[in-house]
């Protein structure tokens, strides 16, 4: 395995854009009231401009009033893709890091859609490192607000798998260096306050750190 510095010389450009999957496991769709879907991915996009790395506040927005967070396996996109194929998923990838898919909850409920509540500055917050030559087929992923579990899974308990969703989405649209693919948040999700410190951790690639501010 070898660990990259976001902005570095190694590592890939900025993403031209962040793919997320909604629902990939279960009991969050189940707690969120939804089923989780069984046969195409729930695909959604969170503008560039809201990645923050490790150590970075969350800041929250004034439009809000329950902001939430997602902690999540993301891969990082090595090579330009169009329909790759699955079972090579890792040959299509620069590495992986933890990422929070910060939501601003309510106004996902009431948009009927994630772009807005999904998109704030800030609100996509990717680290420590970008780690290569890692599967992350089966990992532990916790995440932690002020040292206290929140969410506790395994990346194995997703719907669709990395390999999956990496010939899935590369058939939707083509796919360049640097890009990021969140693949979905295990149970547990929950509200952020100023001055909370949420924690996203997982095995073998670390542990992602940022707090959070009144905007």
């Amino acid at each position: 395995m070898k660990r990259i510095a976001f902005g570095s010389p190694e590592a890939p450009p900025p993403p031209s854009k962040i793919v997320c999957v909604g629902r990939n496991y279960r009991e969050h769709a189940a707690e969120l009231g939804h089923t989780a879907p069984e046969k195409e991915p729930l695909l959604f996009l969170k503008a560039p401009s809201a990645l923050v790395t490790d150590g970075g506040d969350i800041r929250m927005p004034p439009e809000s009033q329950r902001v939430d967070y997602e902690g999540e396996l993301v891969l990082v996109i090595g090579k330009r893709i169009k329909g790759w194929p699955q079972e090579s998923f890792l040959e299509a990838l620069a590495g992986v890091c933890c990422g929070n898919d910060v939501t601003a909850r309510d106004l996902q409920k009431k948009d009927g859609q994630f772009s807005r509540a999904k998109s704030f500055d800030t609100f996509c917050p990717v680290g420590p490192e970008i780690v290569a030559g890692l599967d992350p087929s089966d990992l532990a992923i916790e995440t932690r607000v002020n040292g206290a579990v929140k969410q506790s899974a395994r990346t194995s308990n997703v719907v669709f798998s990395p390999a999956f969703l990496v010939g899935y989405v590369s058939r939707m649209m083509t796919l360049f260096p640097g890009d990021l693919l969140f693949t979905g948040t295990p149970a547990g999700v929950g509200p952020l306050s100023p001055g909370d410190v949420v924690e996203v951790e997982i095995e073998k690639v670390g542990v992602l750190r940022n707090r959070v501010s009144a905007g």
